[in-house]
This record gives C-alpha cells, sequence and structure tokens, in this order.
C-alpha cells in the first residue's frame, strides 16, 4: 500500500492513470484500523491503487477535498474525484459500490 502526503498527493493520486483508492485515516481511529486488511486485499485482487493519507499528519489534503469524518474512502479515476464513502464497510459492500462507481 502507498502512503500519500500534502506534498505528494497530487503525484501519487492526482497524475495516476486507472483507478486510485483514497484511504484517509489517523492512527486513533478503530474503524480506520478494521477497514485496513480489506483495502490490502482490494489492493492484490483488483487493479485499483489504494493509498492510504493520514489525516493528522496531512491536514491540507483533508481540507481540500472536506474530509469531515473517518475513514473516509475517495475514488479517484484518472485524477479525478468520482466517490466518495464515509465509515468502514464488509468487503463484499465495498466492493459492490466500487464496481457501481466505476460501470
Amino acid at each position: 500500500m502507498i502512503t500519500a502526503t500534502d506534498t505528494t498527493f497530487a503525484d501519487t493520486v492526482l497524475a495516476a492513470d486507472g483507478l486510485v483508492l483514497v484511504d484517509f485515516w489517523a492512527q486513533w481511529c478503530p474503524p480506520c484500523h478494521m477497514i485496513a486488511p480489506v483495502l490490502d486485499e482490494i489492493a492484490k485482487e483488483r487493479p485499483i491503487t489504494v493509498v492510504k493519507v493520514n489525516t493528522d499528519e496531512n491536514p491540507g489534503v483533508a481540507r481540500d477535498y472536506q474530509v469531515l469524518s473517518l475513514p473516509t474512502l475517495m475514488l479517484f479515476q484518472d485524477g479525478r474525484p468520482v466517490m466518495t464513502l464515509v465509515g468502514a464497510r464488509p468487503k463484499v459492500r465495498l466492493l459492490e459500490e466500487l464496481d457501481k462507481a466505476v460501470a
């Protein structure tokens, strides 16, 4: 899994081709830790790049994308945000939502 910062977000996410799923998270957030293994599995199984942004260490990106709750998952396609999901969810449901967004 890739980590992005306020400084590297544009190069890592906005300049990327294809699908990038950004996980806005924080160390103190229990649901963020619950969804992390699900995101690891999805990154291995699907042609989606998963990028983690620690919002405590990188408040600029979180502010720019109006992240108010954690975890927030934001799907980018060719550098453009196409879907935002707030909160942890089971893998099956997350995959259904991702598939629907890119269909």
